[in-house]
């Protein structure tokens, strides 16, 4: 929001045509400061490490950000539990004494007041510095391990509806449906949503070829608006050019169906040319060797123009993306938003503040012309251009997916690592 403009809800900003910039990535940043483990990737930080989460959301805010996304992805109960994820923290709004009478175990009670706690934790932090600088909290919701153990339409539903209270009870501006892999799923979730008379996002983690069971873009955006969606586009799993490519052909679906929408992209902040169906996950780094595919700010820049040229006016991203990736998203968008972020203070625009380098090939740097025909190099001279994807072909109803509170064995490990080792 600009400075001493008045706040205004999510939806009266996109229908006056404004910009809106989202975030960033959480979960891979606070996993690289070491808050979040790699594997689960649940965001129990906001409750154990708070002021970790507080940090990283005022340093997006002082990027640009616009919106600041509660830091609840993943965080129902039924993912919180699967496969071992053992709770790390107590709750003490009950008794060890109260929990035998009432015959709870201390598993099960910590799990679904986990749950809450970090719902609530997460909601409170991104409140207290959205309210620093007057912008938006957007609390959110992602695809369950339910669904994909073919849970019931009413099971996978009553899951979401336990975060949707407690946004509800913290009175979130709105609320979002993101990184859903079946455009099902993202429809159940957005007619919990809508229960809540909140402004509703739904964003997929698809590209071009659509969800997982081969539904097209243009089709899936228009179920999740029949659903109830008033903003919709894709997040996370692909980067900028192939997102932007993906929401362009939502956008186009929804047009021909004669519906009205808005519509928003969160993308990677990694280079994916390489990627299928099911997006970075798939590609051999990840999730710990992708930094070389880690995009410039000026990629940032151009993703940036070419979201807002396509009609995109909610702008942000998703894993890989930092605070200084945001700011470069302000930067470019200067003019259409009026103003630049605090946190380009500390920035020359394309690269000016190197007027002042003490080298003079550096000085020479100082100009738009040397970063936007730059090649980056690797420095790696063995790394290839591309990698292959590890396509397994599993989805929804396979074994490997199913649901399960205990750990993952050695023998379900080991047949896994067979599997794999005939892919490389």
């Amino acid at each position: 929001m600009a400075p001493g403009g008045a706040k205004k809800n999510i939806l009266e900003r996109l229908d006056a045509g404004e910009v809106v910039l989202g975030d960033g990535g959480y979960l891979f940043e606070l996993e690289k400061r070491g808050y979040v483990k790699a594997g689960p990737y649940t965001p129990e930080a906001a409750s154990e490490h708070p002021e970790a989460v507080r940090q990283l959301h005022r340093e997006f805010l002082r990027a640009g950000a616009d919106v600041l996304q509660t830091f609840t992805f993943y965080a129902s109960d039924d993912k919180l539990e699967n496969r071992g994820n053992a709770p790390r923290f107590t709750v003490r709004s009950r008794s060890s004494r109260e929990i035998n009478r009432r015959k709870i175990t201390t598993r099960s009670f910590c799990f679904e007041s986990q749950g809450k706690q970090i719902n609530e934790a997460a909601c409170d932090l991104a409140r207290e510095v959205a309210d620093e600088g007057g912008v938006l909290v957007a609390g959110g919701v992602s695809q369950t391990p339910s669904y994909l153990s073919c849970r019931s339409e009413d099971e996978v539903k009553a899951v979401f509806m336990k975060q949707v209270e407690v946004f509800v009870q913290k009175n979130v501006d709105f609320i979002i449906a993101e990184y859903f892999e079946h455009v099902e799923e993202a429809e159940w979730a957005v007619q919990v949503l809508k229960t809540t008379g909140k402004p509703t996002a739904a964003t997929l983690c698809i590209g071009p070829e659509g969800d997982l069971n081969g539904v097209a873009p243009g089709d899936c955006a228009v179920r999740l608006v029949r659903a109830g969606a008033d903003i919709v586009g894709v997040n996370c799993h692909f980067d900028p050019v192939t997102a932007v490519k993906t929401v362009k052909m939502m956008k186009e679906g929804v047009e021909k169906a004669g519906l009205k929408a808005h519509y928003m992209v969160q993308p990677l902040a990694y280079h994916t040319p390489d990627c299928k169906r099911q997006g970075f996950i798939e590609l051999f780094e990840f999730p710990f060797s992708l930094e070389p595919r880690l995009l410039t700010r000026w990629d940032i820049q151009k993703y940036a123009r070419e979201a807002y040229d396509s009609g995109i006016r909610y702008i942000g991203g998703c894993c890989g993306f930092q605070p200084y990736h945001t700011r470069a998203l302000a930067e470019e968008l200067a003019e259409e938003r009026g103003f630049l972020p605090a946190a380009s203070e500390k920035h020359g625009t394309w690269g000016s503040g190197l007027e002042m380098h003490t080298k003079p090939w550096v000085r020479a740097r100082a100009r738009r012309e040397y970063w936007e025909k730059l090649k980056p190099a690797s420095g790696r001279p063995c790394c290839p251009s591309m990698s292959f994807p590890d396509e397994w072909g599993v989805t929804k109803g396979d074994a490997e997916l199913m649901q399960q509170k205990e750990s993952t064995t050695q023998d379900q490990l080991k047949v896994l690592f067979e599997k794999s080792a005939t892919n490389q």
